[in-house]
C-alpha cells in the first residue's frame, strides 16, 4: 500500500500531495520525462504545482474521494494544476476508485500530452482510513 499527505503550503494554498513521502510531481517528472524528452519538451515533464482552488477541494469536499469539483472530463479528479496558477491550464487527472477499505488513483493523464507515456507511474493504492485522515488535515479550521 502507498502513503498520502495532502499539504497546505500555507491558508491559501497551494495543496501538495506527496506520495510514499515524495511530491506526486516528482513521481510525475520521472515518468514523463522519456515522453518530453522525445518530444523536445524535457523542461515540461512533471511541470505542475499544487492546486489553489482550496474552496472546493478542501476536506469536507468529495473531490479526491470520487465526487470531483475539477475535472477535464466529468469523470476523472484533477490533482495537479499548471504551474502558472491556473489549474486548467496543465491539468494532471486520475480516476479514482473507491472500496470501502482502499482508495486507488489509476491513469494520469494530462489533456495536453495525451500521447506521453506514464505506464511507469503505476497506480497508487491507499487505505481509506489514512486517506481519509490526511484529507482531514486540510479542513479549515
Amino acid at each position: 500500500m502507498n502513503r498520502v499527505e495532502f499539504l497546505l503550503t500555507s491558508e491559501n494554498g497551494p495543496l501538495e500531495i506527496k506520495v510514499d513521502g515524495v511530491l506526486l510531481q516528482e513521481h510525475l517528472r520521472r515518468a514523463e520525462l522519456p515522453s518530453a524528452r522525445a518530444d523536445g519538451q524535457a523542461d515540461l515533464a512533471g511541470s505542475y504545482a499544487g492546486l489553489t482552488r482550496l474552496d472546493l477541494i478542501r476536506w469536507p469536499s468529495r473531490h479526491f474521494l470520487g465526487s470531483p469539483a475539477l475535472t477535464t472530463t466529468g469523470d476523472d479528479t484533477v490533482l495537479l494544476g499548471c504551474d502558472c496558477g491556473d489549474w486548467g491550464c496543465w491539468p494532471l487527472s486520475t480516476n479514482v476508485h473507491l472500496t470501502p477499505a482502499t482508495v486507488t488513483w489509476i491513469d494520469f493523464t494530462n489533456e495536453h500530452r495525451p500521447n506521453w507515456d506514464r505506464s511507469t507511474l503505476r497506480p497508487f493504492t491507499f487505505q481509506r482510513p489514512q486517506y481519509e485522515s490526511a484529507l482531514r488535515a486540510t479542513e479549515l479550521t
